[in-house]
């Protein structure tokens, strides 16, 4: 079974929201150019989150780090569905009962892939025996002790020669004639008998190491050779692969990857989550509804990935086929979430930001969705625009741009002052005894695991947080906090560790909340500071969605 009900993953009776986008899966049709878009949603993060559960169960998938992806689809009969892929090869198996099998043309390449994959092994392990030959230690050793001879050699020859040098002085204000001319000539041939020794240990170095030298120049010629060769087959192997893989998309057209992309894309193409769980849909008349990859297991320093973490479509080996994949399909996603304008003047703008939302474009093509980027297309003097300050992609509330370099200058020194009072309001997913207080814990975020903050006593940066309890609403709490420090996810930080609130924000699941929500429950909801223009006191209040 590859189609699984949706009540094997999450309760069909939450009241998770399917249109509550984190992300987008996106690419330009080829026929017509218009941007198609498929959405990583929380009910889709809901399904992932659960299928987790499971690999964390057992110790099969483990044993190495790969990208996993779910599937929400709907059948002609309106009936939910869920799909599950894995990335590559799964314990060395393309094809795993209850996983969407690979894209056909594999098996069209078998004979000549694992021929290939036997000579590049060959290659492989004749390189590895020529970069072990003992004759390339044994040159460098050989070298090592005859410029060590050399050195006590010329270091010798130069005393003598400073001692010469003195002699000379002496016997030429001592001697004269025959006895002057006797004594010169002995001090230069003592100098012709060094030149003679220096000369000697050199022709004897050449003829020891001038065969290890041919012997070694012929090796590296041999090590290019094979590594060309290597080049060559992979090459071939890869442009094999990419003629038999097969793409279908919702419009029906089926192309291989070597017509998609003639220029040529990387080894493993056509094997992720993304492409398998599209084209299994296509294939067989399923209507995505939204999509979601995870990474699960160990990860090495080049792949940096965090396990649980979710992650867009691959750059080099998926985006490029997205606008394909996604062709002929039909979404109805309810339409974008509008930017609400809370406050605006000549000099600054204020805005308020909705979960799910980016305050910035992001460093890749698929993150460049933002407020800014937004009201750059949207307003006349767009381009000027610079945000204030940041609100995380997940939390909602009011978010702070001026409309020129001296408004932003004047805007961002007060925040940088903390002159600007802050009030946000949360739920937290659990009870709180407290009703309110303090919390003091400094932040350190670590550079390998950005953005995730942690405590550190040692490392960390002061972090000062007042809380206030609001409600309590049904086993969970509704806070209010002032931040007086703006640290990286200070706010969730405070709230889910156990020397701060203890309990996590409501939906926040980078800090461990296994409660199901369909976002994180935190909202900037108020903001006063000095207009710098006005000279006045701006309160400015966007009211909670929840």
């Amino acid at each position: 079974m590859v189609l699984y009900p949706l009540s094997d993953f999450i309760d069909c009776n939450s009241t998770i929201s399917n249109l509550s986008p984190s992300y987008y899966y996106e690419g330009c049709c080829p026929q017509t150019g218009d941007r198609l878009r498929l959405p990583r949603t929380f009910l889709a993060e809901a399904i992932a989150y659960n299928l987790m559960q499971h690999l964390a169960n057992n110790h099969l998938y483990s044993r190495e780090g790969k990208m996993y992806g779910v599937l929400l689809v709907e059948l002609s009969t309106g009936e939910k569905r869920v799909l599950k892929a894995f990335s590559g090869l799964l314990n060395g198996k393309s094809v795993v009962e209850g996983w969407v099998p690979p894209i056909p043309g594999r098996d069209e390449v078998a004979l000549e892939e694992a021929q290939t994959l036997a000579e590049l092994n060959a290659i492989k392990e004749e390189l590895i025996t020529l970069k072990h030959l003992p004759q390339w230690q044994q040159y460098e050793s050989l070298c090592r002790e005859f410029d060590q001879q050399l050195q006590i050699i010329s270091d010798r020859h130069r005393h003598c020669k400073h001692q010469r040098h003195q002699k000379r002085q002496l016997i030429c204000e001592t001697l004269t004639g025959e006895a002057l001319t006797a004594a010169l000539e002995q001090l230069d041939t003592q100098s012709r008998q060094h030149k003679i020794e220096r000369r000697q240990l050199k022709r004897q170095q050449n003829e020891v190491l001038q065969p290890l030298k041919q012997m070694i120049a012929a090796t590296q010629v041999r090590i290019q050779e094979l590594k060309q060769q290597r080049k060559a087959l992979s090459c071939q192997l890869q442009a094999q692969m990419h003629a038999a893989y097969s793409l279908t998309n919702f419009s029906g057209t089926s192309l291989s990857l070597q017509q998609l992309i003639p220029t040529g894309l990387p080894t493993g193409t056509g094997d992720c989550c993304a492409p398998k769980l599209l084209h299994y849909a296509a294939t067989h008349h399923l209507k995505p509804l939204a999509m979601a990859e995870f990474w699960w297991g160990s990860s090495s320093a080049k792949q940096d990935k965090i396990q649980g973490q979710f992650y867009g479509a691959c750059i080099e080996r998926c985006q490029p086929l997205m606008g394909f994949l996604l062709s002929g399909l039909k979404l109805n996603l309810g339409g974008e979430v509008n930017i609400s304008i809370i406050y605006e003047d000549e000099w600054l703008i204020a805005v308020n930001k909705p979960a799910g939302l980016l305050s910035v474009p992001g460093r890749y093509r698929d993150r460049q969705d933002s407020v800014l980027s937004r009201l750059r297309n949207l307003l006349p003097d767009g381009m000027a625009l610079a945000t204030v300050h940041r609100l995380d992609q997940e939390t909602s509330g009011i978010l702070l741009l001026a409309r020129d370099r001296l408004t932003h200058r004047q805007l961002s020194r007060q925040f940088q002052q903390r002159q600007v009072h802050k009030v946000y309001e949360a739920i937290l997913a659990g009870a709180v005894n407290t009703e309110q207080g303090v919390i003091e814990l400094p932040l350190w975020g670590d550079p390998q695991n950005r953005p995730y903050q942690q405590v550190d006593w040692q490392q960390g940066k002061p972090s000062v947080t007042h809380f206030r309890v609001v409600a309590r609403e049904g086993g969970c709490t509704r806070v209010e906090l002032t931040p007086l420090t703006g640290r990286t996810h200070q706010l969730r930080v405070h709230a889910a560790d156990a020397r701060g609130l203890g309990v996590t924000i409501l939906g926040d699941r980078f800090y461990g909340c296994g409660a199901v929500a369909d976002r994180l429950h935190l909202h900037a909801r108020e903001l006063c500071f000095e207009h710098p223009q006005l000279e006045k006191t701006l309160h400015l209040q966007a009211i909670t969605p929840f």
